[in-house]
Order: C-alpha cells, then sequence, then structure tokens
C-alpha cells in the first residue's frame, strides 16, 4: 500500500513519501525513509519492491555522484531524469527493476522541475506526479487544489489534505509520511506526519 507523491510550486518541489516497509500481511517498520537526497538540489522518491527500490535507487546516487566527481558539475535534474530512464529502460529487457521514481530538483538555470518515471521507463516532466495506491485519492486532490504558483506552505497544507484522505480512504493505509523540499537552497527535510510509534 505504498504511496509517493510530489508537486512543482513557486521556486521549489515537493515530495511526500509513506514511510512503511511492508511484505504481504506484515509491516516490518513504519519509519523507513523513501525520499534519497541524490546531490544537493535532487530529491528522488520511490516506490516498489523493497530490494529492487533500495538497489536502483543507491546505484543512481552513487552514479551521480561520480559524474560530479569526474567531470566536476553536477547533473541537471532533466540528465539525472534520462539517465534513470536509460538504466531502466536497459534492465527492462534483462532483469527489470519493479520500481517507480518521483525525481524532484532545483536547477539555477531552469528553477524546479519533477519528473515521473515508471518501472517500464517512462519518463515525463510534470508538475504534480504520484504513485501506489494512494496515488487514486492524492491525484485527485491535486487534480482540484493545486495552482502552478503555490507557496511552501501552501503545497505542504495540500500534501496534508492528501495525507488524510489516503488514510482515511484506504482500508490498509499507511499512517507515516516524511515530506522533503527542495529549492535554490538545497534539498531538505521539512517534515513527518506521524500517527503511529517508530
Amino acid at each position: 500500500m505504498e504511496c509517493v507523491f510530489g508537486m512543482v510550486g513557486k521556486g521549489f518541489a515537493l515530495v511526500v513519501a509513506d514511510t512503511s516497509a511492508v511484505n504481504s500481511i506484515l509491516v516490518h517498520k513504519s519509519n523507513e525513509d523513501k525520499i534519497m537526497v541524490l546531490d544537493s538540489h535532487k530529491l528522488m522518491g520511490a516506490s516498489g519492491e523493497a530490494g529492487d527500490r533500495a538497489q536502483f535507487t543507491e546505484y543512481v546516487q552513487k552514479n551521480v555522484a561520480l559524474y560530479q566527481y569526474r567531470n566536476g558539475i553536477p547533473l541537471t535534474t532533466k540528465a539525472a531524469a534520462n539517465f534513470m530512464r536509460g538504466e531502466l529502460a536497459t534492465a527492462l529487457r534483462k532483469n527489470p527493476y519493479m520500481v517507480n521514481i518521483v525525481l524532484a530538483g532545483h536547477d539555477k538555470e531552469t528553477g524546479p522541475s519533477l519528473y515521473f518515471i515508471d518501472y517500464i521507463a517512462t519518463l515525463h516532466k510534470v508538475d504534480k506526479a504520484a504513485f501506489g495506491y494512494g496515488s487514486y485519492f492524492a491525484l485527485s486532490m491535486m487534480d482540484r487544489h493545486y495552482h502552478p504558483n503555490m507557496t511552501v506552505d501552501e503545497a505542504v497544507k495540500l500534501a496534508d489534505q492528501c495525507i488524510e484522505e489516503i488514510r482515511s480512504r484506504l482500508v490498509v493505509a499507511p499512517q507515516n509520511f516524511v515530506i522533503k523540499i527542495v529549492d535554490k537552497d538545497g534539498a531538505r527535510e521539512h517534515s513527518w506526519r506521524r500517527t503511529t510509534k517508530d
């Protein structure tokens, strides 16, 4: 019952993910951070099989760091998204990763951006995106209340509305969520939304 979603506002991008590690009917932990900081100005929210998610996100993080180390400049958000798409497309014909990505970043030239990348290597630049069972409710809330010039406070309020909708509408809903933001000042954790103890 995973859920990852994100949106772009005025000068920033926001990513929200549940923090549940589940297998079938078992909850292994409720504090797993599924939003990885790729570099100083990029966030990657991931959903999918736990092993694939961990392996692919760490692989991408290390390769983004390697590129910056070798070339002296970081990848742009668009370049990082295309790198991920290429890796997923290559793996699709060998041993596919069952992982879906919401990539958020902020570049000096282009500002904030958000990319939707699914397990079959579909890539789209979007204003809002969601994966998982909670996406049905998060997307409907964002369709109704999202606008491109949102402030951070408005976006966090909308994220909270999405979280409440997910909690109230899904039979087996994740209870804890983490919210992270990336803007000109960098990628950082904004807050946690908890209803259960870790």
